[in-house]
């Protein structure tokens, strides 16, 4: 069940899309407003719980040689919830997702030798080869001055040791991958402007999101001050 309150929005006869994916590079908040529209909406979360990966803390302090198990491990765990969301009671099929599976490669080619994703990939098509299709996904950017000042924020401590190169390269595959991207209607936001524990910023958000049914969209907070 969703674990934040819930802000009351006005749908005005809008239905929200049953499955939402939200994507963006660490500190960005995509699990902040996964919980919230799932409070919103009453639909359940499927989060990517990082902190159930065994291998993370060491990936942040040596990136190369824990690069293989660190993307193994999410790789699955990624596969297994969208497994049982499938297996999930047909009666419940909402969603909110905190990370979209057809992403998992990006951090795969930024970090991974040649040998080692190759391996990856084989992996990877075996596991994702019925990834349900989103109803939209939201692609949440923000600078890298940003993300660093969030990351030091909420002070998990293994996070203290992320690089601004390595959140610059990081920033440049996500775009590279969106700039691209046409699996599912996609949502835009310029998340270094919105503060997504403020209300009006999350409710303009919202009403914003119910009005796409297909195409790509951009949504800056700032046009709505």
């Amino acid at each position: 069940m969703p674990d934040s309150p819930a802000i009351s929005v006005n749908l005005r006869g809008r239905t929200p899309p049953p499955f939402i994916a939200i994507e963006g590079p660490i500190g960005v908040g995509k699990t902040t407003l996964a919980k919230k529209l799932a409070a919103s909406f009453n639909y359940q979360t499927l989060l990517e719980d990082a902190e159930e990966n065994p291998f993370l803390e060491k990936f942040y302090r040596n990136r190369q040689q824990a690069a293989l198990a660190t993307q193994l491990f999410f790789l699955f765990q990624r596969a297994q919830k969208i497994q049982d969301m499938r297996q999930a009671d047909i009666f419940e099929p909402v969603r909110v997702s905190d990370f979209l599976i057809e992403k998992d490669p990006l951090f795969a080619r930024l970090n991974l030798e040649l040998d080692e994703f190759q391996l990856y990939e084989k992996v990877y098509r075996q596991l994702t080869i019925d990834a349900p299709r989103p109803d939209l996904v939201i692609y949440l950017q923000a600078s890298t001055d940003i993300l660093l000042s969030r990351i030091e924020s909420r002070g998990i401590p293994f996070e203290q040791g992320i690089t601004r190169d390595y959140l610059e390269r990081l920033n440049e595959v996500y775009s590279e991958f969106f700039l691209y991207y046409d699996g599912a209607p996609l949502l835009i936001v310029n998340a270094s402007e919105i503060d997504l524990v403020s209300d009006s910023d999350y409710i303009h958000l919202v009403d914003y999101m119910l009005d796409i049914r297909s195409g790509r969209h951009y949504f800056n907070p700032t046009f709505f001050g």
